[in-house]
């Protein structure tokens, strides 16, 4: 993804808030966003995913971007919920706040950082600048580790097996 939207002329995207810092979703994976719904928690899952939620009858894991980026612990106040299409699979992301959709020419696009070799940063797809303000642009599709992505579907398919009606 990253190479595909450096090379735009534009992108527009969902600007969101973890702790201080602000973060950008490309529209196009952007399901829906909502406050945070009551969360069904699971046993015996990683500790980024928070639980499941029930949204208008679709099972929807709920992930702590807080954990998965290891930036503090998850506020329960007041959060939304950024529902992305992720593949085959749709995922909750909590945030702190969901700030506004804008849109940003090639010229305010920068690739990611250079970072070292043991940090794990193929999820940033690049950098914001607006003004004097620096967003991360998250690749979604890279959030998730390839073992993640199976266990969010697994949540899915598990959970709407058991939600179907018996004939």
């Amino acid at each position: 993804m990253s190479a595909t939207f450096m090379e735009s002329d534009s992108l527009q995207m969902v600007v969101f808030r973890l702790e201080d810092e602000e973060f950008g979703v490309p529209i196009q994976f952007i399901k829906e966003i909502i406050r945070r719904p009551d969360i069904t928690h699971l046993p015996n899952t990683p500790g980024f995913i928070l639980g499941v939620i029930n949204l208008r009858g679709e099972i929807i894991p709920i992930i702590s971007l807080h954990t998965k980026f290891q930036m503090g612990n998850d506020p329960l106040d007041d959060t939304k919920v950024v529902i992305v299409e992720v593949g085959d699979v749709t995922v909750g992301m909590q945030v702190n706040d969901v700030n506004e959709v804008l849109t940003l020419s090639g010229g305010q696009l920068s690739k990611p950082p250079a970072m070292a070799s043991d940090i794990r940063s193929d999820f940033i797809a690049g950098v914001g600048k607006l003004d004097k303000r620096l967003m991360i642009i998250l690749d979604v599709e890279n959030v998730l580790s390839d073992e993640e992505h199976s266990i969010m579907r697994s949540i899915t398919e598990e959970h709407e097996a058991v939600a179907q009606p018996v004939a």
